[in-house]
């Protein structure tokens, strides 16, 4: 009993000692309260900026493999065009519908969607907004994550009788059709007008991974039968701007690939690479993306970012802490009598040394309790902030923009492992910080203390 009654006897002094300067213990404890905040914040941003990065990752397929078209350098470009051919039809590059007929036979592929796409003036009365053409089967909302909110989706039937057919993405519809409902309604595209079957669900854009493939904001799509695009439309796109002329002949711009299981994913990329290579020899026209890899990449960049963080966050409770030893070397010097008495009335130097490392620790360990209570209100405070950002900052222009939509969609995650961490540091900083001014109030010569004034 002895030893807890001591402890508890210390502890209740070092509240007294601390309450005879409540302005002083609170501000010497604002650092190592926003200290121990700032650690948990810092985490909660950075595992929350890590999930969304990772939840758009897997938007794309953790089983997926992306084969992309990519427009090679300029004068590549027109080294690998070559021809009368070349220059009769314009720039030629990307995947071709043999490279689709080639992958798909592949043994640990259970699917294969082709891709072609063009970005191009839609049109619904007086109504022209922009939008993202895109030439599918019906297997593209299983391998992109779509759902249909109205009517269906593109099927096979549809593109083998060349239907003029379409599926709109939310936002798109929206547009067009702000008032009516898109079902049954017709759209033009180019010189074709299609009929609306379905309406997609609203759906999260997706950011640009790397340098190959650009965000994809799913919302602005239209959707129409791969086979109708290619007899409607067809590979070659001309572009007449300022007087100049361009075209460019692409006949798949992606290829969505599914494989059984994940451990198929990276040797099946291997194989896919290989096998573009040897059918478009040194023309680098294609890139190969493996999603599970980017997902990879994105945990350790998730660790290295709260790594970072933290050690950051952590040198303001070093700071904190260096602030508690500079006031209590000022509290020894201040209490010099009262530590002369107490070694002449029988204390001895182990009895001073707890007297101010209490003091210490209880300074230490309140601030971190209020530090740790701050960080737990993080994500609310993070969408006041998000809020007022979003209504009072940002204008109409600058609302719908990538980096601004990154803010507005992110969402702080408690990391529920700093909480103690963070507060065992603030305690230990505390310990740290104070041995030594504990120890210099021990050491005194009680008969100096004592003619102290």
């Amino acid at each position: 009993m002895l030893p807890f009654g001591n402890t508890f006897r210390a502890i209740n002094l070092a509240f007294k000692s601390l309450l005879l300067h409540k302005l002083r213990s609170g501000l010497t404890m604002l650092g190592i309260v926003f200290g121990v905040f700032s650690v948990i914040a810092m985490l909660a941003i950075g595992e929350g900026a890590s999930a969304q990065a990772q939840q758009q990752v897997l938007a794309l397929g953790a089983t997926n493999i992306i084969v992309l078209s990519v427009k090679p350098p300029a004068d590549s470009a027109q080294a690998g065009g070559g021809g009368s051919r070349g220059r009769s039809f314009g720039l030629q590059y990307g995947l071709l519908r043999s490279d689709y007929r080639l992958l798909r036979g592949l043994p640990s592929i259970v699917g294969a969607v082709p891709i072609r796409e063009i970005f191009s003036e839609t049109r619904y009365l007086q109504k022209t907004p922009n939008a993202r053409v895109v030439g599918c089967t019906s297997q593209y909302p299983d391998m992109n994550h779509l759902t249909i909110q109205q009517g269906r989706f593109i099927a096979d039937a549809d593109e083998d009788k060349l239907l003029n057919v379409c599926v709109l993405g939310a936002g798109i519809a929206a547009e067009l059709f702000p008032f009516d409902d898109p079902l049954g309604k017709a759209v033009q595209i180019k010189s074709y007008r299609y009929e609306v079957i379905g309406i997609t669900q609203e759906r999260t854009a997706s950011a640009a991974i790397g340098g190959s493939m650009s965000g994809q904001d799913y919302n602005k799509d239209i959707y129409i039968p791969l086979k109708t695009f290619q007899v409607r439309i067809g590979d070659r796109v001309a572009t007449a701007q300022a007087g100049s002329f361009s075209a460019e002949q692409v006949e798949l711009n992606q290829i969505t690939i599914q494989v059984r299981e994940q451990k198929d994913v990276l040797p099946t990329a291997e194989v896919i690479k290989e096998s573009l290579t040897r059918t478009h020899g040194t023309k680098k026209d294609w890139d190969v993306i493996v999603p599970l890899e980017l997902l990879r990449q994105a945990d350790q960049i998730r660790q290295i970012f709260n790594i970072v963080l933290g050690s950051i966050a952590a040198i303001s409770l070093v700071v904190g802490g260096i602030g508690i030893m500079n006031i209590m070397l000022a509290t020894v010097t201040e209490r010099t009598r009262e530590i002369g008495i107490r070694r002449a009335l029988g204390a001895r130097r182990s009895d001073i040394v707890q007297q101010f490392l209490t003091e210490t620790i209880v300074l230490a360990g309140a601030g971190g309790l209020i530090g740790v209570l701050m960080g737990l209100a993080t994500p609310l405070a993070f969408e006041g902030i998000q809020w007022i950002v979003e209504h009072f900052v940002l204008d109409a222009a600058t609302q719908n923009s990538p980096l601004s939509k990154m803010f507005t969609d992110m969402h702080p995650k408690i990391n529920w492992f700093s909480l103690p961490v963070a507060f065992g540091i603030s305690v230990g900083i505390g310990i740290i910080f104070g041995i030594y001014p504990a120890r210099a109030a021990a050491y005194m010569d009680p008969i100096e203390a004592l003619r102290h004034e």
